[in-house]
């Protein structure tokens, strides 16, 4: 099983060239950014995590500029969105920045990707109808695949749709980064079954040990192998018990989650969290 961290970077946090130093030296497979672009001052959307918003999400920095900091002083360290929000981008250009990120990393970046839950936030945005929102990621995901691999794409869906472009640069990995689809069980589940090349559930909001079957059963029903989907199981704590759960049951990836802390207070926990790991294997 791999090992990776995930974190709201802020100004008032560890920075991301510091970090990405600190985990590869440890020993950690990837590094996962996420992303808001903003909180609207009316937001009524309540946060699946809670009852009041941290301010991390406030203060979060945008992940590709971010992880192009990390990949720039690394070596091995994949780096990571955990997650985009896709419904909120122009497909065309975040293409390109994948792409682009892709090949400045060498071919170490993993796209992950989710609808969101602040219906205000995608607004702003124009995404329109926020119950549509998978449908339109779905459309999304299926653009950029096209430009990554053809050298002239074009896309005509319901939501995306653009006569054939030329788009450079394509990305490293062939055919393309790996696509993970967060959410939950069963709704995050489907989606990663139907278009991911992985599923990215939260450890602690569903059950999710009794989930991974139901799960390989949903890939197989598409007709594709289980076995080639990655599951990258988010937010983990520094639980020997559960790593070894999840271990044991062929997860691909636990990622910690990691507080928006300063460097003085991250390292301690990044050191236990690599023991753990190292114990656990």
């Amino acid at each position: 099983m791999h090992y990776g961290a995930t974190i709201f970077i802020t100004d008032a946090s560890i920075q991301p060239a510091e970090l990405a130093r600190e985990l590869e030296a440890r020993g950690f497979e990837s590094l996962w950014l996420p992303e808001h672009s903003h909180i609207p001052v009316e937001r009524r959307s309540p946060w699946p995590g809670g009852a009041e918003l941290p301010k991390m999400y406030y203060d979060v920095y945008e992940p590709f500029t971010a992880l192009a900091a990390a990949a720039a002083v690394t070596t091995r360290l994949r780096v990571a969105t955990g997650v985009c929000l896709l419904v909120q981008r122009d497909p065309i250009q975040t293409a390109k920045d994948v792409a682009t990120l892709d090949r400045i990393s060498h071919g170490r970046f993993l796209f992950g990707v989710g609808a969101g839950w602040n219906a205000e936030e995608m607004a702003n945005h124009g995404t329109g109808d926020f119950a549509r929102r998978f449908a339109l990621l779905r459309e999304r995901v299926e653009a950029m695949r096209q430009i990554w691999t053809r050298s002239k794409a074009e896309y005509h869906g319901e939501h995306v749709d653009f006569a054939p472009i030329y788009a450079w640069p394509k990305p490293v990995q062939k055919p393309h980064p790996k696509v993970h689809v967060g959410g939950g069980f069963p709704g995050g589940a489907r989606r990663a079954a139907a278009f991911g090349d992985g599923w990215m559930p939260i450890h602690g909001r569903d059950d999710l040990l009794a989930s991974l079957p139901a799960f390989r059963e949903l890939v197989a029903k598409q007709g594709r192998d289980p076995a080639a989907l990655e599951i990258s199981i988010f937010g983990m704590l520094p639980d020997e018990a559960a790593l070894a759960r999840y271990r044991d049951a062929g997860v691909t990836r636990a990622v910690f989650g990691l507080p928006p802390a300063p460097r003085s207070e991250l390292l301690p926990l990044l050191d236990r969290c690599a023991e753990l790991a190292r114990r656990v294997g």
